[in-house]
C-alpha cells in the first residue's frame, strides 16, 4: 500500500500535541517518493479451552506486524521486535515458539491456581506510523496480561533508515560528545512539564537511577523534534502510567550531526 498521505497526516498529529519552539522546515517533495509497500500479516491463538467462548471471556494470543516487500532485514527486524517486547527471554525464538510458551503458562497457571476464574491476554501489535524514502517509523504497542492485579503495557520505537537498512540509533544523529547536553536540555522540559523547580529532588517521585535524569534509547525522529517516551515502571509507579518527552529541533540544533536523516527538517 502506499502511504503518500502520512506525512500531512503526521505533521497534523504532531501539532496538537503541544508547543514547539520554532517551525520545521518545509520539505522538497521528493522526499515522499519511493515509499515501501507492506502487508499486515496477523497470528492469533487461543487457549485450549476457548471453544465456545468469545475472545472476551478466553486465553487469547494476538500479533499484527507490516511485512514489507524486498525488505528481509527491516522484516526481520520488525518480527524479532515484536516477539521481544513484552518478554525478550522468552521472545528470543520467535513468535511461534512465544505463542506456545504462553499458552503453556497460562495451562501452568491453571493447574496451581484451580479456583481463578481470569484469563491470559497477550496483545502486540507494529504500526507505521510515517515513512518516506529514507526514513520509516514504527510504533511497536503491546499489551499482557498473566494474573494478577492488573495488566502491562509497552511501547516500543524504531527508526529505520530506508537507504543504509538498519536502525537509526542516537549515536547516529548527534554529534560525539553531545549526550550530555542533550540530557540537560531534555532535563528542563522534563521539569517544566512534571512542574518542578530546577532544584526539586528526582529521587521523591521517580525511579532515575540515583535521583539522576537520564534520556532512554526509546525515541521518534518527528518533523519537529526527538520524541522520548518512557514506559510504565520506568521512571514512575504504574498509575502514572507512560510518559513522553518532545524536545525540538530548535532547541537541539547544533547537537545535531549534518548531513544525516533529520538534517531536512533543521
Amino acid at each position: 500500500m502506499k502511504i503518500y498521505h502520512l506525512a500531512a497526516l503526521g505533521i497534523l498529529a504532531w501539532g496538537s500535541q503541544g508547543c514547539w519552539n520554532g517551525k520545521p522546515k518545509i520539505e522538497d517533495a521528493d522526499i515522499y517518493k519511493d515509499t515501501l509497500t507492506y502487508q499486515f500479516k496477523n497470528i492469533n491463538n487461543k487457549a485450549d479451552d476457548c471453544a465456545g467462548k468469545p475472545d472476551s471471556a478466553c486465553t487469547t494470543i494476538k500479533f499484527k506486524y507490516p511485512a514489507f516487500d524486498n525488505q528481509p532485514v527491516l522484516n526481520d527486524t520488525v518480527v524479532t521486535g515484536l516477539a521481544t517486547l513484552m518478554d525478550k527471554q522468552k521472545g528470543i525464538a520467535g513468535l511461534q515458539r512465544l505463542s506456545w510458551q504462553y499458552l503453556q503458562d497460562y495451562k501452568d497457571f491453571k493447574k496451581t491456581n484451580p479456583d481463578w476464574k481470569g484469563n491470559f491476554e497477550l496483545d502486540c501489535k507494529v504500526s507505521v506510523l510515517r515513512q518516506d524514502s529514507s526514513l520509516v517509523n514504527l510504533a511497536y504497542d503491546g499489551y499482557q496480561y498473566i494474573g494478577g492485579a492488573h495488566g502491562g503495557q509497552k511501547t516500543r520505537y524504531v527508526n529505520w533508515n530506508v537507504k543504509q537498512n538498519k536502525k537509526i540509533l542516537l549515536s547516529d544523529i548527534l554529534k560525539p560528545g553531545s549526550e550530555a547536553e542533550l540530557t540537560a536540555i531534555g532535563e528542563k522540559i522534563f521539569r517544566k512539564q512534571e512542574n518542578l523547580d530546577a532544584t526539586t529532588p528526582l529521587s521523591r517521585d521517580y525511579f532515575f537511577k540515583d535521583g539522576k535524569f537520564t534520556l532512554n534509547q526509546n525515541f521518534l525522529i518527528t518533523p519537529f523534534g526527538l520524541k522520548f517516551l518512557y514506559n510504565q515502571y520506568e521512571i514512575k509507579p504504574y498509575a502514572a502510567g507512560q510518559t513522553t518527552l518532545d524536545i525540538p529541533y530548535a532547541q537541539i540544533k547544533s547537537l545535531l550531526q549534518p548531513n544525516t536523516i533529520v538534517a531536512r527538517y533543521l
